[in-house]
């Protein structure tokens, strides 16, 4: 199918595109951010999503690239999954942030898609918004009424729901800088490989651990029970076994709650046992 007609513009700062955001939503005409299109784009070709206007917001340098600043990894929202997997700093400062990447469909796809992107479409089975919740990411918006932070674990809502108003942009996501005794683990299964998984989880085990998972239910969940397994350090089956303790588990055309179920303690499992974080 062709595109629905739209208006299209391309600002070059943040504060422009969230003004011609605004504008077009007073106007009473839907309007989206397009940034690598991995997602958008698809939508607008089978009419799922019509909006009046278009705000390419692809050419604002600002909300590219990766640094370091006060102690904490700040990543532009533009920065592709491809500058995930190979960046330095990502390597160095969240490394499971930069294994992930690699997890994420097919390089033609990570060379254009982006992390805003994913965090903003709020895909269930998504790695990137299970990740940033495990690393106890804080997301930056600008709005109309200004800029504003939100915890990860605060931003997601539901099948593809965010705590982001239409009106605003993610410019960048801010994660606490790893430290060298810090353990993590990831982990996914997937019919093939770069396809979503069937059930993945993410684990960041300095401290209290998070355990959060992707591909299971609506979005990215912690799971409190699992968490205080492996606190308490038991074997990964228990752990695996008193995993998804008050979560709902969905079931699809592809594989019933049940099955999805077992699929994710295994993938629990071996996730812990691989890193080293249980026996």
């Amino acid at each position: 199918m062709k595109f629905a007609p739209f208006s299209y513009a391309c600002p070059t700062e943040a504060a422009e595109a969230v003004r011609l955001c605004a504008e077009a939503a007073g106007a009473g005409l839907g309007a989206r951010f397009i940034a690598g299109g991995q997602s958008l784009l698809p939508a607008l070709a089978f009419r799922l999503d019509q909006p009046g206007t278009l705000i390419d917001i692809g050419r604002i340098g600002a909300l590219r690239g990766v640094t370091l600043h006060e102690g904490r990894l700040v990543i532009g929202a533009l920065t592709t999954h491809a500058t995930l997997e190979r960046d330095p700093l990502i390597a160095r400062h969240a490394p499971m942030l930069a294994h992930a990447a690699g997890f994420i469909a097919h390089a033609a796809i990570r060379n254009r898609g982006t992390i805003g992107g994913s965090i903003c479409n709020a895909d269930p089975a998504a790695e990137l918004p299970a990740v940033v919740v495990a690393l106890g990411a804080r997301l930056h918006l600008l709005g109309p009424a200004g800029a504003r932070a939100i915890e990860a674990r605060r931003f997601f809502r539901g099948y593809y729901e965010t705590a982001k108003a239409a009106e605003e942009l993610l410019t960048s996501i801010e994660i606490p800088i790893a430290a060298a005794a810090d353990r993590w683990a990831f982990g996914e299964l997937a019919r093939r490989r770069g396809d979503y998984a069937l059930a993945g989880v993410a684990v960041a085990a300095t401290g209290a651990p998070r355990i959060v998972w992707f591909g299971v239910g609506d979005g990215p969940r912690r799971d409190g029970a699992a968490e205080a397994a492996l606190a308490a350090g038991a074997p990964a089956a228990e752990i695996a076994q008193a995993a998804l303790a008050g979560i709902e588990v969905a079931s699809d055309h592809t594989t019933d709650a049940e099955t999805r179920a077992r699929i994710a303690r295994v993938v629990l499992r071996r996730a812990l046992t691989g890193a080293g974080l249980a026996a």
